[in-house]
């Protein structure tokens, strides 16, 4: 073994991409992660390098531009990515979730307009379903798109979007009664709007604001917004689809996709962290030898590999179940619940490991650690993925008769 969370049965084309992402990573996001995270810094260097490496596209079909991947693929990518720095990941991650669900859902013509510019990251997507007053809660959503003539009329506010101030589309979920009588559930009253901004903050377009950077204990370096619609005009043919009332059901398809993601990015994370830990204690010594050679940090190191191994297995597992067009999730809430609980423990055994020079700024570790928390929240919290978990385990398990 030359390293931990090998995969098996790649082809030769994902071969060569993870060890050009892997490069990338080596040469050009490692040496400046810590320095741009603790100036809270847009890496815009680095953007433009996955820009040029097709990353944007990796998973658009290869008629709009794109490199038609599989979401392995792209997941294994997101690995490798978050192991030099989670934030760049998750800037593509918000982006992939919109292009994935215009692919499966769009209209023909929001297909053609948009997966070439995507492909090419000359458009950015973010996509926003959270708003202040709920979490997780979905059907209690309460921004309102009314119909007017050939637009709708977009109000309400918007939270925890991921990309608000790079982005040009983002992917917005609000209640539309339309159509839909008193009565009707929630889930199928709601409609995806395909919205186009400029990038930057303040009002981006006419009815449409996106406030300054939320202050964040990690996760730095990307910009997580406010979104706030007040009388913002859309046209109709920006209805996800072309449909009204569909909405909830795009955002689920996408979110399955982000579970996968942030699965991903525990283990590139957790692989990092067992790297630090693993090469700083063969490098401290205490008591006349290296700590590596004490039981204590050797007990530490076997249960932070088995961590990484296992919550890899279970990500990969994920991504290929949901690639054979399966039903996947299940398996993707699993991976997340556990990929995200065992990144944390990781870092936080890495970190251990470092002793007090873990709490320097100095050190990489310390980064790691404020970064890891976000993922245990981040498209679900633990308690939402047990809920998904049960809730199939009870329908695989039923009791006939």
């Amino acid at each position: 073994m030359t390293r931990l969370a090998q995969t098996e049965g790649l082809t030769d084309i994902q071969r060569e991409i993870l060890s050009t992402v892997r490069d990338f990573v080596d040469k050009e996001i490692l040496p400046v992660a810590t320095e741009l995270e603790h100036r809270d810094e847009y890496p815009s260097q680095i953007v433009e390098g996955l820009k040029e490496l097709g990353v944007f596209g990796l998973m658009i079909p290869e008629e709009y531009g794109g490199l038609g991947e599989s979401l392995l693929t792209y997941a294994l990518t997101v690995e490798e990515i978050a192991r030099g720095w989670m934030s760049v990941s998750g800037i593509i991650n918000t982006h992939f979730i919109v292009a994935y669900m215009l692919k499966q859902h769009g209209t023909q013509e929001q297909k053609d307009y948009f997966l070439p510019k995507m492909a090419a990251g000359e458009i950015r997507g973010a996509f926003s379903m959270s708003e202040p007053a709920l979490g997780s809660d979905v059907s209690a959503i309460s921004s309102k798109g009314v119909r007017d003539g050939d637009d709708y009329v977009l109000n309400g506010q918007k939270m925890w979007l991921t990309n608000g101030g790079s982005s040009t589309l983002v992917a917005v979920l609000c209640r539309t009664d339309e159509g839909h009588p008193e009565g009707t559930a929630p889930h199928k009253s709601m409609t995806t709007f395909l919205v186009e901004k400029e990038a930057g903050f303040g009002e981006v377009r006419p009815g449409l604001t996106i406030p300054g950077k939320i202050d964040k204990m990690g996760y730095k370096g990307v910009d997580t917004t406010e979104l706030i619609m007040d009388g913002l005009r859309i046209p109709a043919d920006r209805v996800l689809g072309g449909e009204t009332g569909r909405g909830f059901y795009h955002m689920m398809d996408g979110v399955e996709i982000g579970r996968v993601n942030v699965a991903a990015r525990g283990c590139g994370v957790a692989q990092r962290a067992f790297e630090l830990g693993v090469s700083y204690a063969q490098q401290r010594h205490t008591f006349g030898k290296p700590i590596a050679q004490h039981q204590a940090i050797q007990f530490k190191l076997a249960e932070m590999a088995t961590k990484v191994e296992a919550a890899h297995a279970m990500m990969v597992n994920a991504a290929r179940k949901k690639d054979s067009g399966q039903r996947n999730d299940l398996e993707a809430g699993m991976a997340k619940y556990l990929a995200s609980e065992y990144c944390k423990e990781v870092v936080e055994d890495a970190f251990r490991i470092h002793g007090g020079y873990g709490f320097s700024k100095e050190y990489e570790i310390e980064r790691l650690y404020r970064e890891a928390p976000m993922l245990l929240i981040g498209e679900g919290t633990a308690e939402i993925q047990k809920m998904i978990i049960g809730r199939r385990l009870l329908e695989e398990y039923r009791i006939q008769g």
